[in-house]
């Protein structure tokens, strides 16, 4: 079934209703990617002293273990892989999210301020610095 056919007119002739299967086929539907599928992201991430593992939910800085949310992981593993630099907004969403970036930042950056507010905790630890209207880059503790 096309995406036409799944257009159904609401009786009241307001707005288009999409009927669809589960999320994930309404993300393909809204928001097609130009590629296909965006980047599955990487099973472990090694930068300095700081190791993410997402297939065993374990992330650790210089071997202690840092409590974060599986988002939180997701976000960390991005800005820690290659290549390493300024991550886009567009890239962070299409990576972690799945969807396309459509100019509001707010839920971006309220998981980087949890993420951050957790890496404050820990001594000497990562930081995420912003670059203001491009993104965000992962610098380590000294």
């Amino acid at each position: 079934m096309t995406v036409r056919e799944r257009v159904v007119r609401r009786l009241d002739d307001v707005g288009p209703v999409v009927i669809c299967a589960d999320l994930s086929e309404l993300r393909a539907m809204l928001f097609p990617q130009v590629n296909g599928a965006p980047d599955p992201p990487p099973e472990s991430v090694s930068l300095g002293e700081l190791s993410v593992d997402l297939a065993e939910h374990l992330v650790t800085w210089r071997g202690q273990p840092l409590a974060l949310t599986r988002l939180e992981r997701e976000l960390l593993a991005r800005l820690a892989s290659p290549p390493l630099g300024v991550w886009t907004y567009e890239r962070l969403f299409g990576s972690v999210w799945g969807g396309a970036y459509l100019g509001d930042t707010a839920i971006l950056h309220s998981a980087v301020k949890r993420l951050r507010r957790k890496l404050r905790a820990v001594e000497d630890g990562p930081q995420v610095h912003t670059v203001r209207g491009v993104g965000y880059r992962l610098a380590l503790g000294c």
